[in-house]
């Protein structure tokens, strides 16, 4: 029996790709794929930032409830009418005398001197802090009151000349670009005691630029403000 075998005319060829218009077809199909998941990819993220952020800024503000539940008050601001520029992780870190003339942090991540700590705050010395007594009943004991912080919440920024450690938040500007204090990457936490918006007690708010845009977290409103 004999098998006829088909032959390819001649001038044809086999398909072994993809012609230009089909990859053209392609390119814009993933193209409009890649328009439409870009922007909710960003709304997904500035979410993040902005619940991070909120989370911080709670643990804030619980810390100082408890430090005015100890000391009767609130810690002090700053007088100078900076409130990026505040003494809050000294306060609610607690520090310890080194002899007469400096503070350590009960955390020991930070050390500041006396005189730089009213240059830069203008403040006499820190609330929470240990002291000697003749006895222990005469002696005042410090306490941490955020002792889960992590390195990534504190920053050291320029007050006045002097170097400070500050509470930042995590997710930094996270523009870039947004230095609130002219330190790369340290996003402070605002404070100020009284406050404008909570007059009897205080404000607490943070600034995040997020594409240029700047969203206001705060104390006194459970809404992102947005500041223009």
């Amino acid at each position: 029996m004999n098998i006829s075998k088909q032959t390819q005319p001649a001038g044809a060829h086999s398909r072994t790709g993809f012609t230009l218009i089909e990859l053209l077809v392609v390119i814009s199909i993933m193209a409009l794929l890649a328009g439409l998941t870009i922007p909710v990819l960003g709304a997904v993220k500035k979410q993040q930032y902005l619940k991070t952020a909120r989370a911080e800024l709670e643990q804030i503000a619980s810390a100082l409830d408890n430090y005015k539940a100890k000391y009767g008050a609130y810690p002090p601001a700053n007088p100078n009418n900076n409130p990026a520029l505040n003494p809050l992780y000294y306060e609610l870190s607690g520090v310890t005398n080194l002899g007469a003339t400096s503070y350590q942090t009960l955390d020991s991540a930070a050390t500041i001197s006396a005189t730089d700590f009213k240059t830069a705050f203008g403040a006499g010395g820190v609330v929470n802090f240990n002291s000697a007594g003749k006895n222990d009943e005469d002696a005042t004991k410090a306490k941490n009151f955020i002792p889960s912080l992590r390195a990534n919440r504190i920053g050291v920024a320029n007050a006045y000349g002097v170097p400070v450690t500050l509470l930042i938040t995590s997710v930094r500007g996270p523009d870039a670009g947004y230095q609130p204090v002219g330190a790369q990457e340290v996003n402070p936490f605002r404070y100020r005691y009284p406050g404008t918006n909570n007059p009897s007690t205080y404000d607490l708010w943070i600034d995040l630029s997020i594409k240029g845009q700047t969203n206001r977290l705060s104390n006194w409103s459970g809404q992102v403000q947005i500041i223009k």
